[in-house]
C-alpha cells in the first residue's frame, strides 16, 4: 500500500499541473499496452489532488491489490464528457494487469469520475420556477473535497456510492424511466400515420414496429401500450389524440422528459422525511431516505387559482379549523346574499368579521353592505365555524407563508374518484388527513381536544415540496400525463428554445 501510496502521489495533481508517471526513481515498467495506459499525463483537478495529498496519498478504490466492486460500479454510471470516460475506461481496463502503477492511475480516475458525476446530478436547475419559502430547503452545489472525505471515512464505501448517487425518487425514477422509454418507442421507425384507411393501417404498424401481417387483436394491444404511456385512454384504436401523438415524434417526448427531469432537480437529496405533492397527477407521497413511504390522492388549485410550486416547512397541525374563506368566494356569497338573504351566511355556519386580524370585530349581516362586498369595493372576512361541514375537515398542517398554501382534510369525499381533481382555490386536500397526521407526528397523532383553533407543534418540521410533474416514472418507464395547467410549453421553450416548445412533427413516411 506505501508503494502505490508512492505512485499516487507521482501521478497526482500537485498545485493544478498534471504530472506523468514513472519518474524519479520509479521502477521502469515493460512495454505493455497497460503500461502505456498507466504512463499518460493525468489531470484530476486541485481539490482531487490536495484529497489525495492530505491523506498522504492512500488509495481510495484499491483493496488488497486490486480495485473493489464499487469501481466497476462506478465505471457503469460515470458521468463526464466522453473523452472522460474513455479515459476511465481505458484506465480500469489496464488495471486488470494489477501493475501498481496502473492501479494507482486507475484510483484517480475514478475519485475524479465519482465527483463529477455526483456534482453533476446534484447540481440545481438552471431556472426554477420553485420558490423556497424556508431557508435550506433549496438544492445547493455538492462540494468535491466533502464527498471524498465522507467517502473515505464511510464503514461501507457501497452504501455511501448508493447514497451520493440518490438524488429525490421521481429523479432517479425519471432517469431510469428515459433509458426505459427509449428502449421500448425510441427505436420505433419515426414515420408519419396518414393518408387512406388502408395505406394508414399499414403505416400505423410500421410506426409501432409491427410486421405488415399483424393481427388486428396484436395492433390494438400495442395501441394500448402506447395510450398507457402517452397519458391517453387505452382504447387500442387510433383514433385523433393517438394520431397525435404517435405524428409528435419521439423526439417531442424525450425532450418532455428531460424537461421534468430538470424539474425534479428543484428538489434536493434530503436525509429523513419530506412530502411531495406533484399538482399534475394530484398525488402526495411520503418520502423517507429516499424511499416512497406511502402516497395518496389530492385535490388542488382550479385553473384560475394554480396551487404555487413552492418549498416550505410544516411546523404544526390545527385541528378542529375555522375556514377562512378567500376573497373570490367571499364576493360570491354576499351575491348569494342579495339572491337569497342573509340565510345564505346562517346555512353554511358563517362569522362575519370585520378584517383578518386578530382584533376583528364580529358583525351581524345588517351591518355589511352587501352590495359593496359582492362588486369588491369593501370587504369582510367570512369564516366557517369548525365542524363536521366545515371545508378544512377536522385538520389543517401549517406551513406558514406568505402565498396561503397550506394542506388540510375535506368533508368532500366524492372528489377524489375524479380524474381532474382541479377544485381548490390553491391549498391542497387530502384525501387522508388522519394517515398524514399519524406520519408527521411519528405514529403518536395528538388527540383533538375538542377546542377551535386546537394548535399542535411538530415534533420536527418537515418539508414539504409542491412540483408539478408533466412524465413521471412508472414500473414500465414513464407514464405523460396531461398538461393541466399549460406549463409545458414555457419549459421546453427556455430548455431548447423557441420552435421546440412542441413537437417538431414527423415527415412523411
Amino acid at each position: 500500500m506505501r508503494y502505490l501510496a508512492r505512485l499516487c502521489r507521482a501521478l497526482a495533481l500537485a498545485g493544478g499541473f498534471a504530472l506523468v508517471a514513472g519518474f524519479g526513481s520509479l521502477p521502469e515498467t515493460s512495454a505493455t499496452p497497460q503500461a502505456a495506459v498507466a504512463a499518460a499525463p493525468i489531470d484530476v483537478g486541485e481539490e482531487v489532488a490536495a484529497f489525495y495529498r492530505d491523506r498522504g496519498f492512500q488509495p481510495l478504490w484499491i483493496a488488497g491489490g486490486s480495485l473493489r466492486p464499487e469501481a466497476r460500479r462506478l465505471l457503469s454510471i460515470a458521468g463526464g464528457s466522453d473523452a472522460e470516460r474513455a479515459e476511465l475506461a481505458a484506465g480500469v481496463e489496464a488495471a486488470a494487469s494489477g501493475e501498481d502503477r496502473a492501479l494507482a492511475r486507475a484510483d484517480l480516475l475514478l475519485s475524479r469520475a465519482f465527483v463529477r458525476t455526483v456534482v453533476d446530478l446534484h447540481r440545481p436547475p438552471t431556472r426554477s420556477s420553485m420558490r423556497y419559502i424556508d431557508a435550506g430547503l433549496a438544492p445547493t452545489e455538492w462540494p468535491t473535497r466533502a464527498l471524498l472525505e465522507e467517502a473515505a471515512a464511510a464503514p461501507s464505501l457501497g452504501d455511501h456510492l448508493d447514497a451520493a448517487l440518490r438524488v429525490n425518487p421521481a429523479f432517479d425514477g425519471l432517469n431510469r424511466g428515459l433509458a426505459a422509454w427509449r428502449a421500448r418507442w425510441s427505436r420505433l421507425p419515426q414515420l408519419r400515420v396518414d393518408g387512406a384507411p388502408g395505406q394508414r393501417a399499414q403505416k400505423l404498424r410500421r410506426r409501432l414496429g409491427l410486421a405488415a401481417a399483424a393481427p388486428d387483436a396484436e395492433l390494438a394491444a400495442t395501441l394500448r401500450q402506447f395510450q398507457s404511456a402517452h397519458g391517453l385512454p387505452a382504447n387500442g384504436r387510433a383514433d385523433a389524440a393517438t394520431l397525435a401523438a404517435l405524428n409528435a415524434g419521439a423526439g417531442h417526448y424525450e425532450r418532455l422528459i428531460l424537461a421534468n427531469i430538470e424539474r425534479a432537480r428543484a428538489i434536493p437529496a434530503r436525509a429523513g422525511r419530506y412530502i411531495l405533492v406533484d399538482t399534475a397527477s394530484a398525488r402526495l407521497w411520503m418520502v423517507e431516505d429516499g424511499h416512497i413511504a406511502g402516497s395518496m390522492r389530492v385535490i388542488v388549485g382550479k385553473p384560475e387559482m394554480p396551487t404555487p410550486v413552492m418549498a416550505g416547512l410544516i411546523r404544526y397541525a390545527v385541528f378542529n379549523p375555522y375556514w377562512n374563506l378567500p376573497p373570490d368566494l367571499i364576493r360570491k356569497r354576499a351575491r348569494n346574499v342579495l339572491r337569497r338573504g342573509t340565510r345564505a351566511i346562517a346555512a353554511e355556519q358563517l362569522q362575519i368579521l370585520s378584517d383578518w386580524t386578530p382584533r376583528a370585530r364580529t358583525l351581524t349581516p345588517g351591518q355589511v353592505d352587501w352590495r359593496a362586498v359582492a362588486s369588491g369595493r369593501r370587504f369582510v372576512n367570512l369564516r366557517q365555524r369548525p365542524g363536521p361541514g366545515n371545508m378544512m375537515g377536522r385538520v389543517k398542517f401549517m406551513m406558514p407563508n406568505d402565498l396561503g398554501v397550506y394542506l388540510h382534510d375535506t368533508p368532500l369525499r366524492h372528489f377524489f374518484a375524479h380524474a381532474d381533481r382541479r377544485i381548490s382555490s390553491g391549498c391542497v386536500r387530502l384525501e387522508d388527513a388522519p394517515r398524514l397526521a399519524r406520519w408527521l407526528f411519528e405514529g403518536r397523532p395528538p388527540q383533538p381536544s375538542g377546542a377551535a383553533e386546537q394548535r399542535v407543534d411538530l415534533p420536527e418540521a418537515v418539508p414539504v415540496y409542491i412540483a408539478y410533474f408533466t412524465a413521471l416514472p412508472s414500473r414500465g418507464g414513464i407514464v405523460f400525463q396531461p398538461d393541466r395547467y399549460g406549463r409545458d410549453r414555457t419549459s421546453l421553450a427556455r430548455q431548447h428554445g423557441p420552435g421546440l416548445d412542441r413537437a417538431n412533427p414527423i415527415g412523411p413516411g
